[in-house]
């Protein structure tokens, strides 16, 4: 920052009187209050003199300067007179001893620290340029952000006078330099997404600026729009020429140069900082190590030694490989603690599951290690290409260790390897990576029958031990000398004090709680697994066998007291019982999980052991029950009214309830990668499909928030399939409408329709109503959409005689907004807006706050083709607050839109631009394609509004682009606009 001006800290008085309770204003209108009094500060020009008084810093300012100040060279004759007579009133308007006189002039003292809005925007300017020194970019960042908010409107705003003039001039520049600087530090910490809405209004604002084009035309490079970035480039060199004759600057022309370069010192933050910690966040992820580590001492050596080549190599990688239960994790686990401080900027850990079926995805894994590593959310790419280099980034001149256990193969672990000298991976996997290039192989094999039987008796307790040692060695013997094994065998004689070591040993020699003869792999550890479970109570191997039945890559102990049947306490119990063997693990507090291999044991258990056998489909049933329950309640929580709930599929077993609409959505999306594995699961198992359906429907918020799309769809598509086999129109008609809606929302609009089409044919069949209501509204809007409006109308109207006949007034609501979008593409915009009043009036009678919001954004769009701006803009504001609060992103960024659209009617298009900049940057990767094109093209409009040609071909060349391939429409009339652009 440049200079920044100062005023030195107002002296605080000597007593605690009234007068320290005054603040004033100058960073906008020049005001002052009493406490939350606001106090009269008389005409201009006392404003004028109070402020020339306030930025005098204290100290006395004479009467010339004052006169000259207010009147500059032609004061009037009795402007001394004048002057008296603004510092009397003053005076009386004041606290006493503020206002005071001396030598001729006037001062304002005794007022209390911080009582000045511009004393404390410097106080956290230094404090942010002193916590940008140490290098915590966060504080710094939200130091500043405070500082900016200060300002309310324009400094001394109405203030006469040269002296308020020159002040003017002054505090802009100094705000505007906070701004550079700050999001300066927005793209240092990789929020360049976010910073392109706002820096593309200020630079419509400040188009001279070349320091705000820089920063524009950086962040839209990183944020993958180097076409724009060298338009913003075009866009200023022509202005300069035009204005001032003048080249830009050098180092815009660097830029310029090293984007056209593709510098790859550009792609990514050059010195990334944590937030939001007030110190660089160094991750300590590694899982305890075990106390009692035995053995291994060759290998240990042999990895310390790689991870100690990490300073001055590339990276150092390890991989890990042996069959399950041989214990990879736990060497690695030693190991990474033994080297942590070798690697003092942290420790990251992921276990990648790679031997369940659903492995962990890199990109998943690479979005919460950047999390550990201090990104915000905010700041997480989307794409699996972007992340990975944002996490190498990161990493770059940092010393940190990163251990991946439990990988599928290579392709899964080379996204998150860092890549940079001075950082580590150790790998474990059962495959070995040969393909993983670089990597230093290690193949570990059982224990060595002394570092077995070391193990033993650490845990079992050398006295036991010492006097059967015979026995202890038949017992590791039979456990194959597998780790895992020997410490679930052990921990089960530890555990039974009453039990000698040839008890163990005599139940281990019963080959028919062995598997072939306890071979290596993963048989040997079923059979340890068989040991832990022998020696569970009759109820703890219920809940091991029934609890291994689930899907998902936890469970809750709410929805595991389901599957068990219990009250809720009584299966904490068991559980954390569970948890004690080692046969099941505590991911967090009320929740649980299996390791994916003792998963699969606890299966072949439940199909060996449980008895009557249609105990396992009640216990699976009793968990879908509970998911449709809890599903159903969350559903009339946030749409009440709505007629849907009563006509779900019967369940046996209750949900849960909540107390408000917060709480509700908290409970979905925690639960929805467990909820959406038991509908796929429930695909496949006899008399359930129905009931998995409505579940899927109840819980299409989870495709329409994003937050789950892909997986929601994915489930969908399953049960279609599903519902298809059993031959039963009802079942499939419903599975139809909720696949419809992923593609609704996704803006697969074929796909949808012919969905839609399809379910209403099948629900006509099955005498089935909700479908029929559903997929005609879903028709309608898609018609819309396609510009086949009288098609549109036609599917509305049915869709609204529906709705009134299943007396559904949510549901009648959102076909009437959706009808007043028809009306307003055809011109019948008086209609319009009657129709999108009475859809929010239903809602509003419901009290279904979150549906409203749809309702408000449908007469936002009518109220802006009226020409009533103000209030659409209201209403589309209203919407937002709704959908950013219910976390639906798709409607979120289409509020953000429409907004756009607003300012561009308004003649506000730098407003716009900022507009549909959040609004791309909300709507990334949801939505689709045809809504993308949409947002480009009114995101061009508004930037050839504030004179940014160049980006404005470019956004336009993109939405056509993006038509073209999908055959719609509007390709011609972007084409149209663009090319006079081009032409130019």
């Amino acid at each position: 920052m440049d200079e920044v001006p100062r005023v030195p800290k107002q002296r605080r008085p000597g007593s605690s009187e009234e007068p320290e309770t005054l603040r004033f204003s100058v960073l906008g209108p020049v005001r002052a209050w009493r406490g939350e009094e606001s106090l009269n500060t008389g005409s201009p020009q006392q404003r004028a003199l109070l402020a020339a008084l306030l930025l005098r810093e204290g100290r006395t300012a004479t009467a010339a300067e004052l006169i000259d100040a207010l009147w500059g060279e032609e004061p009037p004759s009795q402007a001394l007179a004048a002057l008296r007579t603004y510092a009397s009133r003053l005076r009386k308007v004041l606290d006493t001893g503020v206002l005071v006189s001396e030598s001729g002039g006037y001062a304002i003292r005794s007022v209390a620290d911080g009582a000045l809005d511009l004393a404390v925007a410097q106080n956290l300017a230094a404090d942010a340029e002193k916590a940008k020194n140490a290098g915590d970019l966060c504080r710094a960042r939200e130091l500043l952000g405070r500082a900016v908010a200060l300002w309310d409107g324009e400094a001394l705003a109405g203030v006469p006078g040269p002296y308020a003039d020159a002040q003017r001039v002054r505090l802009e520049e100094w705000r505007l330099q906070l701004l550079e600087s700050r999001l300066d530090m927005d793209l240092e910490q990789g929020c360049h997404a976010e910073a392109v809405s706002e820096l593309t209004a200020l630079t419509a604002a400040h188009p001279l600026r070349e320091r705000l084009r820089e920063l524009l035309m950086l962040a839209l490079y990183r944020s993958g729009r180097q076409a724009e970035a060298l338009a913003v480039y075009a866009d200023t060199r022509r202005l300069l020429a035009d204005e001032l004759g003048v080249d830009p600057r050098p180092g815009l022309q660097d830029l310029q140069h090293r984007i056209l370069q593709a510098d790859p010192g550009l792609a990514e933050p050059s010195a990334p900082v944590t937030e939001p910690a007030s110190t660089p966040v160094r991750p300590a992820q590694l899982p305890a190590t075990v106390p009692d580590f035995t053995g291994r001492s060759s290998f240990v050596a042999e990895l310390s030694e790689v991870l100690a080549s990490a300073e001055g190599r590339v990276m150092a990688v390890s991989a890990l490989a042996g069959i399950g239960g041989v214990g990879k994790t736990t060497l690695a686990v030693h190991v990474a603690h033994q080297a942590r401080s070798a690697f003092p900027d942290g420790q990251l850990y992921v276990d990648l599951q790679g031997a369940g079926a659903r492995a962990a995805e890199p990109e998943t894994v690479l979005g919460s290690f950047l999390r550990a590593l201090g990104t915000a959310d905010s700041a997480i790419p989307d794409s699996l290409e972007e992340r990975s280099a944002l996490y190498r980034s990161m990493l770059d001149g940092r010393r940190v260790l990163v251990l991946l256990d439990n990988a599928r193969d290579a392709a899964q672990v080379r996204p998150l390897l860092p890549g940079t000298s001075g950082c580590a991976a150790l790998v474990t996997s059962r495959v070995r990576m040969v393909d993983l290039a670089g990597a230093h192989l290690v193949d570990l094999d059982v224990m060595s029958p002394d570092e077995a039987l070391s193990l033993f008796t650490k845990i079992v307790g050398e006295e036991r031990v010492a006097s059967e040692r015979e026995a202890a060695l038949d017992v590791v013997a039979a456990c194959g000398f597998l780790p895992l094994a020997i410490r679930i065998a052990a921990s089960r004689l530890a555990a039974r004090r009453t039990w000698t070591v040839s008890v163990l040993a005599a139940k281990l020699a019963d080959e028919r709680r062995r598997l072939d003869e306890l071979q290596a792999g993963d048989l040997a550890v079923k059979a340890t697994f068989e040991l832990g479970y022998g020696a569970l109570e009759p109820a703890q191997a219920r809940a091991f066998r029934l609890l291994g039945l689930a899907d998902g890559p936890d469970i809750s102990l709410t929805a595991a007291a389901a599957v068990l049947d219990l009250p809720v306490e009584e299966t904490e119990d068991l559980l954390e019982s569970l948890v004690d063997t080692s046969l099941l693990e505590s991911a967090a507090p009320g929740r649980y999980r299996f390791h994916d291999l003792v998963r699969l044991y606890a299966r072949a258990c439940a199909e060996r052991d449980e008895q009557p056998p249609s105990e396992r489909d009640a216990a699976l049933s009793r968990l879908l029950d509970f998911y449709l329950a809890t599903g159903a309640s969350v559903y009339a929580i946030n749409r009440p009214g709505d007629r849907l709930v009563d006509q779900l599929e019967r369940v046996e077993y209750p949900g849960l309830t909540f107390e408000d609409r917060h709480q509700a959505q908290d409970w979905l999306y925690s639960e929805a990668s467990c909820l959406l594995s038991c509908v796929r699961l429930s695909a496949g198992r006899t008399g359930t499909v129905a009931r998995a359906i409505d579940l899927l429907w109840v819980t299409y918020g989870l495709s329409e928030s994003g937050a789950n799309a892909n997986e929601y769809e994915e489930a969908a598509k399953v049960l279609l399939d599903a519902a298809r086999s059993l031959g039963d129109p009802r079942a499939e008609a419903r599975a139809l409408t909720t696949l419809m809606n992923a593609h609704l929302f996704g803006g697969r609009f074929e796909s949808a329709d012919q969905e839609a089409e399809r379910a209403i044919l099948l629900a006509q069949e099955a005498g089935d109503l909700p479908p029929i209501c559903w997929a005609r509204n879903a028709r309608g809007i898609i018609a819309l959409y396609q510009n086949r409006n009288a098609d549109g109308e036609e599917h509305l109207s049915q869709a609204i005689e529906h709705f009134r006949t299943l007396g559904d007034r949510p549901g009648e609501a959102s076909a009437l907004c959706n009808l007043s979008r028809i009306h307003l593409a055809t011109g019948r915009t008086n209609s319009a807006v009657a129709l999108a009043q009475e859809g929010i009036d239903i809602y509003d009678a419901m009290g279904n706050s979150m549906r409203g919001a749809n309702a408000r954004y449908a007469l936002g769009l009518a109220l802006t083709q009226r020409g009533d701006l103000d209030a659409a803009a209201d209403r589309l504001l209203e919407a937002l607050d709704v959908f950013r609060d219910s976390r639906l992103r798709l409607w979120e960024g289409m509020s953000l839109f429409r907004l756009a659209e607003v300012d561009l009617a308004a003649q506000r298009p730098a407003q716009a631009a900022a507009n549909a900049e959040m609004a791309l940057t909300v709507l990334r990767g949801i939505g689709g394609e045809w809504r993308r094109g949409n947002v480009l093209t009114v995101l061009g409009r508004a930037l050839m509004g504030i004179g940014q040609t160049g980006r404005t071909q470019v956004c336009w060349q993109e939405a056509v682009s993006i038509y073209e391939e999908l055959g719609s429409p509007e390709a011609a009339e972007v084409r149209a606009l663009l090319s006079p652009v081009q032409a130019a």
